[in-house]
């Protein structure tokens, strides 16, 4: 989080993201002490505000339960935005800036689109609800299946939220319009206790399993008396090496059903856990890369000082980005010093001849840098940006010189 201070005359420098929220307001001295300083819009309901882990949202979900709260919890957290929607106390709906938690996802990850009809899903323009009735229109699902997904994430949006330890809300009063409103299958206080449970559990299953990205493998046991969703998922691991992030994807199964299918499979020794194989990227692609995350560290660290909500728009960006380029960047996620894994994009760049991956790979990753460049100059001003985007210039040389080696 951002700080700033009250200089001798009793100004505060506001950073860039709030002071274009906030300017040309009238604003209000709510309450202050010697730790704290609450300034608020008059016209606004705001009526809470703090940070995760002063505050446990355990805690906040019961007491909006308890007094039967209409209005919206707002959560700013490390990679991402949410929002819980309370009517009477009953959490009825959720919103979520975090690309696994999107529906266009969820119906790909419960087998109702596939890839390219989840390509091109995420280009469809309106907001998530408009994009499912859109998808339901052209018959691509039908309004059962949109429905589920839509219940399943506003509850996986929940259970995930139990995993956050650091950010900010606030709380709004605010009516709820009807279609918003989902009928999940259980209340708050089941959905609380459910989520609780859900660490817990997945604690347990991540001791054995390590992490989303290990090698699960089959044991040379024979297998007997297996559920039917445990032999499907078994098949799957037999195919080839993927990590179980691709294991659970491929099983069209939810992740914590996935991982605690695994965990079984492995307590029976019918699957071994492998590290994932770490490896230097060598070569002219490996240079590409070492070139192009230089200037997207140094183009991340700059503007995410000035809007901690870049991250968002990064993530939105590497969503909606269009073919070929959506093929590139794949399931890649930033790393948390704002540089791409290479090792992602190179598997999704697996199959083609070496000319055409550099080509294909120096044109995806131009996009992006195009892209924050544009927030650099938006964010930081025209002189502030100069000798980021003085740096930037260098990089078509650098890589032409390179497409241009003979293999």
């Amino acid at each position: 989080m951002k700080q700033t201070s009250i200089d001798s005359s009793g100004r505060l420098a506001l950073p860039f993201y709030a002071a274009k929220e906030l300017g040309g307001r009238s604003l209000e001295l709510a309450s202050h002490s010697p730790g704290h300083l609450l300034v608020i819009d008059p016209e606004n309901k705001v009526q809470m505000a703090g940070r995760l882990g002063d505050v446990a949202l355990v805690d906040l979900m019961s007491f909006f339960n308890m007094f039967r709260k209409t209005g919206v919890l707002s959560l700013e957290l490390k990679g991402g935005r949410k929002e819980v929607y309370f009517k009477l106390g009953e959490i009825v709906f959720a919103t979520s800036t975090f690309a696994e938690e999107h529906l266009c996802e969820i119906l790909y990850d419960q087998g109702k689109l596939d890839r390219d009809a989840l390509h091109k899903a995420r280009q469809l323009a309106g907001s998530q609800v408009q994009i499912g009735k859109c998808l339901v229109e052209k018959k691509i699902i039908t309004a059962k299946d949109l429905w589920l997904a839509s219940r399943y994430q506003v509850e996986v949006s929940i259970y995930n939220l139990f995993l956050a330890n650091e950010g900010s809300f606030y709380y709004e009063e605010r009516e709820v319009e009807e279609d918003q409103a989902v009928r999940l299958s259980t209340s708050t206080q089941n959905l609380i206790m459910e989520g609780l449970r859900r660490i817990d559990e997945r604690a347990l299953f991540m001791r054995q399993i390590r992490s989303l990205e290990t090698i699960p493998m089959p044991t040379e046991k024979e297998a007997a008396n297996l559920s039917e969703q445990e032999q499907s998922m078994l098949e799957v691991i037999g195919r080839g090496r993927l990590n179980v992030k691709s294991v659970l994807r491929r099983s069209g199964v939810a992740e914590l059903d996935g991982l605690r299918l695994l965990h079984q499979l492995v307590g029976k020794g019918l699957v071994r856990i492998e590290d994932a194989p770490s490896f230097a990227i060598g070569g002219d692609i490996g240079e590409m890369l070492k070139v192009f995350n230089g200037v997207l560290v140094l183009l991340y660290r700059r503007i995410a000082e000035n809007n901690p909500r870049f991250n968002d728009e990064l993530r939105n960006f590497l969503r909606a980005v269009p073919s070929p380029f959506s093929y590139v960047f794949r399931d890649v996620a930033l790393l948390d010093d704002g540089s791409v894994d290479g090792g992602r994009i190179l598997a999704n760049l697996a199959g083609l001849e070496e000319r055409d991956k550099k080509k294909l790979l120096a044109e995806a990753l131009s996009e992006l840098v195009y892209m924050e460049c544009h927030a650099a100059r938006r964010d930081l001003g025209s002189a502030a940006s100069a000798e980021l985007l003085q740096r930037v210039q260098e990089i078509p040389r650098r890589i032409k010189n390179i497409l241009e080696r003979k293999s």
